[in-house]
């Protein structure tokens, strides 16, 4: 006999967390490997630093189709595939854990099609906005902005239940709050790109399409706004 506590908390996760993660998981296996000279030879160790070069996104390229007026293939690709490779092991390995996380209970509410959208909106939007921002020349890779605009789906659960509740929905954005005051302070302390700026892109993309991706859609957005 099966109970319920006997299952295994990866066979839960909603089918669109597995399509979100796989790639995440397949590309730093390769890329791990080759770093520690487990495959493709002498060369491998430099796949990570050609998958970065290949991958990434740096802010110029928005200001290069901007000032031409020129679609660019590449550089549009880019605005994804950032998100599917990491600077190392421990990179990767933290936002595949707040994917996984914050996958699982938005997955319990919105449909698969809403979550994947949901993440990628934030890729882009944080893409987009981080771009946007005039002096940064750091590229952007990771799949942070596409985790936080999950959480950003988590912020707009906890606020309808709270609204819901007549409690104070300010609360709902209690982790957000957390999470981006950790990461000032390591910037601060530690430096580096500020790439927390797409992770804040990320989530208000993924807070606001709740709105229309989430549990009853647009026509649930319109009557809260009646109801104002």
């Amino acid at each position: 006999m099966r109970y319920g506590h006997d299952e295994s908390p990866i066979n839960q996760l909603p089918v669109a967390v597995w399509l979100i993660v796989l790639p995440i998981v397949a590309m730093e296996i390769v890329l791990s490997l080759g770093g520690a000279g487990l495959a493709g030879g002498p060369g491998a160790i430099g796949w990570r630093a050609e998958a970065l070069q290949r991958f990434a996104l740096s802010p110029q390229m928005l200001d290069q189709m901007l000032a031409t007026g020129r679609f660019n293939a590449d550089y549009a690709m880019r605005f994804l595939s950032y998100a599917f490779v990491h600077g190392n092991l421990t990179h990767a390995v933290f936002a595949t854990v707040f994917i996984l996380a914050l996958g699982k209970f938005v997955g319990e509410v919105f449909a698969n099609w809403a979550v994947i959208a949901l993440f990628l909106a934030g890729v882009v939007a944080g893409g987009l906005v981080y771009s946007a921002v005039p002096g940064i020349e750091a590229a952007l890779f990771g799949a942070y902005p596409g985790a936080y605009a999950l959480i950003g789906g988590f912020t707009f659960i906890v606020w309808a239940r709270l609204g819901a509740e007549n409690a104070n929905r300010a609360r709902a954005f209690t982790l957000i709050g957390f999470l981006l005051g950790i990461q000032l302070l390591f910037g601060v302390v530690f430096g580096g790109a500020p790439d927390w700026i797409a992770d804040l892109a990320g989530f208000g993309a993924g807070f606001l399409l709740s709105f229309v991706v989430g549990p009853g859609g647009p026509a649930a957005l319109l009557r809260h706004i009646r109801q104002r």
